[in-house]
């Protein structure tokens, strides 16, 4: 079963105010949504039934959670070795 396809001309969009919105929750975490605009295309030959444009809109969200604290967790970075200090030593006096 074929599905009907309706060609779209890619259009541009420029941001007007801001595109992150910040909820407040109870435990006085913040919530901060951001949205992106991917691709926005209007139809080329095809309207709606009240007759205004059709839009294919495609957005990426990004959520951030901002606890209360403001402290996370991140893994430590590795440690250098002796032996690895050496090397690097060595190679940096090398002609």
């Amino acid at each position: 079963m074929s599905q009907e396809q309706i060609k779209y001309k890619i259009i541009s969009a420029k941001l007007v105010g801001s595109n992150v919105v910040n909820f407040r929750l109870e435990d006085e975490t913040l919530l901060k949504i951001f949205v992106d605009l991917t691709r926005v295309g209007v139809a080329i030959d095809r309207k709606s039934p009240d007759g205004s444009p059709m839009y294919n809109i495609n957005i990426n969200t990004r959520v951030e959670v901002v606890p209360k604290d403001k402290t996370y967790y991140a893994p430590s970075p590795p440690v250098p070795t002796q032996s690895t200090i050496d090397k690097k030593g060595d190679r940096a006096y090398t002609s």
